[in-house]
């Protein structure tokens, strides 16, 4: 189950549903067959950005700045180092954030002239929906597999 999770996860990244324009790239293996099943699913993910370390710098900076505005001698010395601590807190704290990206995606299975049964998940092209029956090639490539309609 852990690998089809990471699978789910990892194949959105090697996969697109567009092709790329003006890139070409060596097809390994093309096979034919029919759609036995579509299933159209979403996936959600969840998605942390965090600050990052010249975000952090700067926050401090900024907040040294600010906190060397108050004061004299070892006081201000104290407020510039407590201002810089300040600001790259708030900076860590505000700057950390998580959101959600879902994913439509398509799960075929497709049973291939040679009577084998492909389960194949990809990326869904507003512009080509499979339909059970369909006709359908499936491309291997070296960093994945992309299936489209066969005309």
């Amino acid at each position: 189950m852990r690998l089809f999770i990471t699978f789910l996860l990892l194949f959105p990244l090697v996969t697109q549903a567009a092709y790329q324009r003006n890139t070409a790239r060596p097809v390994n293996e093309v096979v034919y067959g029919h759609v036995e099943t579509v299933r159209y699913i979403s996936q959600q993910q969840i998605v942390e950005s965090k600050a990052k370390g010249w975000q952090t710098l700067l926050g401090a900076v900024v907040g040294g700045v600010v906190g060397n505005q108050f004061g004299d001698g070892t006081g201000r010395e104290v407020a510039t180092a407590v201002g810089a601590v300040a600001g790259a807190g708030a900076v860590q704290h505000f700057g950390h954030q998580t959101y959600k990206v879902e994913h439509k995606l398509v799960e075929l299975l497709i049973k291939t002239d040679d009577n084998r049964l492909i389960d194949v998940i990809q990326d869904i092209d507003r512009n080509m929906l499979f339909s059970n029956g369909d006709t359908v090639r499936i491309l291997y490539f070296d960093n994945g597999v992309r299936v489209d309609l066969h005309q």
